[in-house]
C-alpha cells in the first residue's frame, strides 16, 4: 500500500463514538464475540486486535479475561483505544496498544503469534487485501482462530462504491457533506419504505445495531462511505485463501449478497508432528 495516498480518517470518525461508549455497548461487543467464537472466557488466551479502531473490540476481549495487544495504523485510532484503557484499564500491563500497520511485516514478526486474531472490517482498507490475508494468517498460534470481516464482491457495485468513497476522501467538506447526506437519506428512505411495508417499527433498525455488537448506525454509516482504501472478496475466495494455509473454516456468516461483510472464524490445523516420516 501506499501510505501517502489520500485515505479516509477512520480515527476521527471513531473518537466522536467513544462518548457513546456505555455498559450496554460493552456487555453487546462482549456477547458478540462470546457467540462467534464459541467460548464465554478468554482467560489464559492471547488477543491480537488488528486495526483496533474505537478499541470497544479490545475492551471486550480485555473483560473477557484475555492478553490484549491492539494497534492501528491511523494514530487517532490508537488514541481512542488507549482513551478507552485509561478510562477502564489504566496501566494495566495486559493490555499493550501501539501504532503499527498490518503490512508491516517486520512489525508482525515482532509480535509474536496468538490465540484468537481479530480483524473485523480492516484489511479490505489497507489497499492490499492479499497481503494483509497473509501476513495476518502468519500470527495465528497452532490451533488458534482468526475471526475476520471482510466486504463482499459484488459485479457491479463494488467498483461504484470504490469510486464514491475515492471521491469523498479527495472532495472539500460540503461536497463531503453532501455525498453523506445522500447516502444516509438513500438508506433511511429504503429502511423506511421496507419496514412499512412488513409492519415494523422503522426505529428498531437503528437499535439492533447497538444491542448485536455494541456499534452505532451513524458512525458506521460515515465509515461505510468514506472508506478508503476499499477491497472487496468472494466468500469462496477468502475460504480457499485461508484452507491452503492450513486453516479450516469454523463459522461463516454471509451479508446475503449485498454490499456489507461476510464474516469468517477460522482455525489454524496444528501440523502433525513427523507427518511424511518412514518408520
Amino acid at each position: 500500500m501506499n501510505h501517502n495516498q489520500k485515505r479516509f480518517s477512520f480515527g476521527q470518525n471513531w473518537l466522536s463514538f467513544l462518548r457513546y461508549v456505555d455498559e450496554e455497548r460493552i456487555q453487546a461487543a462482549i456477547e458478540s464475540l462470546q457467540d462467534y467464537l464459541g467460548f464465554c472466557d478468554f482467560k489464559g488466551k492471547t488477543f491480537l486486535d488488528i486495526g483496533c479502531g474505537s478499541g470497544l473490540f479490545s475492551l471486550a476481549a480485555r473483560r473477557l479475561g484475555a492478553k490484549v495487544y491492539s494497534f492501528d495504523y491511523d494514530l487517532e485510532a490508537v488514541k481512542c483505544t488507549e482513551i478507552l484503557k485509561s478510562r477502564f484499564y489504566p496501566g494495566d500491563e495486559n493490555w499493550v496498544v501501539t501504532k503499527g500497520s498490518v503490512l508491516d511485516k517486520e512489525f508482525l514478526e515482532k509480535l509474536g503469534k496468538f490465540d484468537i486474531v481479530y480483524a473485523w472490517g480492516v484489511l479490505h482498507h489497507t489497499g492490499n487485501l492479499t497481503r494483509a490475508m497473509a501476513l495476518t494468517a502468519e500470527l495465528v498460534k497452532p490451533e488458534g482462530v482468526i475471526y475476520l470481516a471482510i466486504y463482499n464482491y459484488q459485479p457491479y457495485w463494488s467498483s461504484f462504491h470504490r469510486q464514491l468513497k475515492r471521491l469523498y476522501v479527495h472532495s472539500p467538506g460540503v461536497g463531503r457533506f453532501f455525498l453523506l447526506s445522500g447516502y444516509i437519506f438513500f438508506q433511511v428512505t429504503k429502511g423506511l419504505v421496507k419496514d412499512l411495508l412488513l409492519f415494523r417499527n422503522p426505529f428498531d433498525r437503528y437499535k439492533t445495531k447497538k444491542r448485536i455488537r455494541g456499534m452505532s448506525v451513524w458512525h458506521d454509516w460515515v465509515d461505510w462511505v468514506g472508506g478508503y482504501p476499499f477491497e472487496t472478496a468472494k466468500p469462496e475466495d477468502v475460504f480457499d485463501f485461508f484452507s491452503q494455509r492450513r486453516f479450516i473454516l469454523k463459522k461463516l456468516k454471509t451479508c446475503g449478497g449485498g454490499h456489507g461483510c461476510n464474516e469468517f472464524v477460522f482455525q489454524l490445523i496444528k501440523e502433525e508432528s513427523g507427518k511424511g516420516r518412514e518408520d
